[in-house]
């Protein structure tokens, strides 16, 4: 049994590409930033610029892992999928795949920790993210 994907769909602008009219490495790891926000404002109903700004509260990474399978160009619509692969008491494992028409692109495994704003040490994830959070677990 799986949890939920979260899935948004977005198209490679000039802006992502590198003179070889491919994808720019980095630029993945600026969608993938995107991606987090918005799966927070729309699916777990928490807006990120609350999530800092009034709770203040971060959620550094602290584990990247990146396979690049294939190259994307100018113009491709990348589907990109989020799950969670693990769900702690102040962090989490995400699980994400960026999807073209041809297959897949990248896939990365990331972690990230709930941050005091003020004192910059680990906190415990809210309740309201963590239930919502939830929905979107792998499960075995």
């Amino acid at each position: 049994m799986a949890g939920e994907v979260f899935e948004i769909e977005e198209t490679v602008r000039f802006a992502h590409c590198d003179p070889a009219g491919i994808v720019f490495f980095p630029q993945y790891l600026v969608m993938l930033n995107t991606l987090h926000e918005r799966w927070f404002g729309e699916a777990l109903g928490v807006p990120y610029a609350q999530y800092i700004g009034a709770r203040r509260l971060g959620l550094p990474t602290v584990r990247l892992e990146c396979d690049f399978t294939a190259v994307s160009k100018l113009g491709d619509r990348l589907r990109q999928r989020l799950e969670v692969a693990k769900l702690g008491r102040t962090s989490l494992e995400l699980a994400v795949e960026y999807v073209g028409d041809e297959g897949l692109r990248a896939r990365f495994r990331q972690v990230l920790v709930c941050t005091s704003l003020a004192t910059h040490k680990s906190y415990p994830l809210p309740d309201d993210l963590r239930t919502a959070m939830q929905r979107f677990l792998r499960l075995p």
